[in-house]
């Protein structure tokens, strides 16, 4: 070929590359990361974000990926939040209470003592005010949030000794998981704020005397009943506790119309499968559990009490002192009393007629 030739071929190609690569451009993949503040082993929850990235990938029509990772291999469990605010990650899977240290209005994006449950949470954040007063509190640390999860009413935990009464408790060394510690101390008691994965070791070590993580299904897998003997009831602290998908506001904003939609769709997709995953897979391992001699009891009535009493308390001191906390419980706990008030027509009579049949 002459060199006249090879001039003509290559503007040619030039030109060609001149109007394609802004179509190209335009339709380029995005590739997030999203870090996870739970392990691999637990599939509910970590299998949550999987769920999630999965639906957007397909929705996408594979243009939109994300990769998930495990607390621990892009940062620590706890560190999940800091990684969005900064932009270190784009996208986080977490339980918001773990940051109430930051501001304890974290904790009403998750769960609270004698709070929501399940049911109720997300129809305040769906169709009441949650989701609105919640996104006017993330946007102050550069994050948007989704609700992504909840695990219905978690159990009360594991202990090494057995509980009568409220003072049992006291200098009792407890992990639990985040805001709940608030009114715990008050009855004695000595949160310990520990990792899922480092739960057991802690508890066989004697490190800490009880602990609590979610239910039947993630503390057979994590082997509690294998250090601590006596297994209670319910998880008063968490009667709903919901998790959620933090998105770097930066990332979301060049996002467009349609992949904001597709965040918003898979995060909903994922929310709905992981308490699927949890009430159908519960009774199954707290069968296993109570054939394997673990004992299943009720927390003592005194010590509800106690825990209530205190617990608002609390609430009434933090809407004192932190504004960002007093507007957002207020609507909550407005809510909280309306749905008390309609469940126990409802759903509390179906329930507890049902289950006190034989079936």
């Amino acid at each position: 070929m002459d060199r006249r030739s090879i001039l003509k071929n290559a503007g040619i190609a030039g030109v060609l590359a001149a109007g394609i690569a802004p179509a190209v451009h335009a339709q380029s993949a995005i590739r997030w990361r999203l870090a996870s503040s739970f392990p691999k082993s637990l599939d509910t929850l970590y299998g949550g974000s999987e769920v999630f990235a999965k639906k957007v990938k397909e929705m996408s029509g594979g243009k939109f990926e994300i990769t998930t990772h495990a607390a621990g291999e892009l940062m620590p469990a706890f560190g999940v939040l800091d990684g969005v605010q900064n932009g270190t990650v784009e996208c986080a899977h977490t339980a918001p209470y773990y940051f109430f240290g930051k501001d304890e209005t974290f904790a009403l994006d998750c769960a609270i003592p004698f709070g929501l449950n399940s049911r109720q949470m997300t129809a305040w954040m769906y169709e009441g005010n949650g989701m609105k007063l919640m996104r006017e509190h993330y946007a102050k640390y550069n994050i948007v949030n989704f609700a992504m999860g909840n695990t219905g009413t978690q159990m009360g935990g594991w202990f090494r000794k057995e509980i009568k009464s409220a003072a049992d408790l006291k200098g009792l060394k407890f992990r639990v998981g985040g805001f709940a510690g608030k009114v715990l101390e008050r009855m004695g008691v000595v949160p310990q704020n520990i990792p899922a994965g480092e739960i057991y070791q802690s508890l066989e070590k004697g490190t800490i005397d009880a602990a609590e993580w979610i239910g039947p299904y993630d503390d057979l897998k994590l082997g509690l009943n294998k250090v601590a003997p006596f297994y209670y009831y319910p998880g008063w602290w968490e009667g709903g506790p919901q998790l959620t998908l933090m998105v770097n506001q930066k990332a979301y904003d060049a996002l467009s119309l349609e992949n904001k939609a597709i965040v918003e769709a898979a995060s909903a997709v994922a929310h709905i499968e992981i308490q699927a995953r949890y009430d159908a897979h519960n009774p199954g391992a707290l069968k296993q559990l109570a054939a394997q001699k673990t004992k299943v009891l009720p927390f003592p009535k005194d010590m509800m009490d106690v825990a209530f009493k205190h617990s608002q308390d609390v609430y009434a001191e933090l809407s004192a002192k932190n504004p960002n906390w007093k507007k957002v419980y207020d609507d909550y706990s407005k809510f909280r009393a309306e749905q008390n008030w309609w469940f126990r027509f409802g759903e509390a009579r179906f329930d507890s007629f049902m289950q006190a049949q034989k079936l």
